[in-house]
């Protein structure tokens, strides 16, 4: 089902809060570098499954600053096509803000991404959109048998169980591009670094509702990989990011005052060095521990009354719990 609004922009329809089937429209982003052989049926695979839905969409594909003739190949089957769009970056910045960029460029109400390489299926397509569907915020594909190198599918098990150790946010296969957001949602979430593959983690400090489904995952026919263990340090920066990030959404009062209390420890200290010197030693750095000593002081004080008006601030104005909506009211009176 498609159709042309007055200004021949695609109908939409609104997106429920909650589970039921919508004729929302539906942006598939997928970045692509150098995947001039894989052009062709990535085109036909992904246009044949996103028709066979049943409602209006768009594929937005974006060219990371390829070397090769994928953006050539891109423009020619865009030129036929209204329902291709192709953004071309001036340079390769990453599979991370190539992303971002499809995604801020999208206009569906429905965003679902995937790689170009044709490892994901298509046809997982219509089960991420039935996730939706239900009621879910986040649908996060989970490739069960991955068809990668053994020491390339270990150490993803590996940073899996970590980033869910740290992040306490339990997904199995972060790692997986193919996902389906509710674009209010995903268009709200900061992207870059490596920052993809945390986004269940950064949804969850909206309170998104998420389900992991298992997906095909296929050999690649053409090309190789062009995101290697190169990103690796990346990555685990990136996972200290999120963790900070998450302490303080969860439990904004307790950072500051975490760091208010070595504040004014680090002031006792100072103080009782001061006294020390002043009636023990009698020596001349007295007056400089008692001035380290009111730095701290302030300090402290200063991240114990910052730290009392974030949390109000947050309690009233940036917890979803607090929003003045019947369907999170529900969710949390059943929770």
């Amino acid at each position: 089902m498609s159709g042309r609004g007055p200004e021949g922009e695609p109908e939409r329809a609104d997106v429920p809060a909650v589970g039921g089937r919508w004729s929302a429209m539906l942006s598939i982003v997928i970045p692509a570098y150098n995947e001039e052989d894989n052009v062709r049926l990535l085109y036909d695979e992904v246009m044949a499954a996103a028709a066979s839905l049943g409602r209006p969409f768009e594929v937005l594909v974006v060219d990371d600053g390829s070397s090769d003739a994928t953006f050539d190949r891109l423009a020619a089957l865009a030129a036929g096509d209204p329902r291709l769009r192709v953004i071309k970056l001036r340079r390769n910045y990453g599979q991370t803000p190539a992303l971002a960029a499809g995604i801020d460029h999208a206009r569906g109400d429905v965003v679902v991404t995937m790689d170009a390489d044709l490892q994901n299926d298509p046809a997982d397509l219509a089960r991420m959109i039935e996730g939706l569907e239900a009621g879910h915020d986040l649908v996060v594909g989970w490739r069960h048998r991955r068809r990668d190198a053994w020491l390339r599918s270990w150490l993803s098990r590996i940073a899996n169980r970590l980033i869910a150790a740290v992040t306490g946010v339990a997904v199995r296969d972060n790692g997986c591009t193919l996902k389906a957001f509710r674009a209010e949602l995903i268009k709200s979430i900061p992207l870059y670094s490596e920052m993809h593959r945390f986004m269940p983690a950064l949804m969850s400090m909206q309170g998104c509702r998420m389900l992991e489904l298992q997906v095909n995952h296929r050999a690649r026919q053409h090309g190789v990989s062009k995101y290697g263990f190169s990103r690796i340090y990346k990555v685990c920066f990136d996972l200290m990011t999120i963790k900070a990030l998450l302490g303080f959404a969860r439990r904004p009062l307790l950072c500051f005052f975490s760091a208010a209390v070595v504040a004014f420890g680090a002031m006792t200290l100072c103080a009782v060095a001061a006294l020390y010197d002043a009636v023990m030693s009698q020596g001349g750095s007295a007056v400089t521990f008692m001035a380290l000593s009111v730095l701290l002081g302030s300090l402290g004080l200063f991240l114990g009354l910052g730290g009392t008006i974030v949390s109000i601030a947050y309690a009233h104005f940036l917890d979803p719990a607090a929003v003045d909506d019947p369907a999170a009211l529900a969710d949390g009176a059943g929770a």
